[in-house]
């Protein structure tokens, strides 16, 4: 039983950390293409838009299972749906992290914006990995998820190549 609920949470954060990630990188392009120049302001959409969706989460996941429970949460459940869900947040930090150097002028925002949506793949193929590796994949199953984890990510660099120039 202590494994199966493991599984369960180890489950639902790599749903929010993909999720998250892939939020994470749409928002970095859309920043990207109106902020072009300014490093803290992409940060700042990138972090407070996964906190909104985090808050979306939240509410709806906490509205589903009051429904199916048929009675209103609890404090403690609601708290639990909210901890669950704040991989969403979590996922955000790392793509952000090339920005808030920009910010202060470590690197330029255009390399920051670049180096975030490099960190952005590598945490989808991280994750893709880990799955594979949790469900006991063979290569090619490895290879699957990763690599659609990865074309998820390269659709939005896609995007931003196309969007931008």
């Amino acid at each position: 039983m202590g494994e199966a609920l493991g599984r369960a949470a180890m489950g639902e954060r790599l749903e929010g950390f993909i999720y998250g990630t892939i939020v994470a990188l749409a928002v970095l392009v859309a920043g990207a293409r109106a902020f072009p120049h300014e490093a803290g302001h992409i940060a700042a959409l990138v972090v407070a838009t996964t906190i909104v969706f985090w808050l979306a989460h939240v509410y709806a996941h906490g509205l589903g299972r009051s429904v199916a429970r048929d009675r209103r949460l609890t404090l403690a459940e609601l708290r639990d749906v909210a901890r669950h869900e704040w991989a969403i947040v979590e996922a955000a930090m790392l793509p952000a992290l090339p920005l808030l150097l920009a910010a202060f002028g470590l690197i330029s925002t255009r390399f920051a914006v670049w180096l975030a949506l490099g960190t952005g793949l590598a945490v989808l193929a991280a994750e893709g990995l880990l799955f594979a590796r949790v469900e006991r994949l063979g290569w090619m199953g490895t290879l699957a998820v990763v690599s659609i984890n990865l074309a998820l990510g390269a659709s939005l660099i896609v995007l931003k190549l196309v969007v931008t120039h």
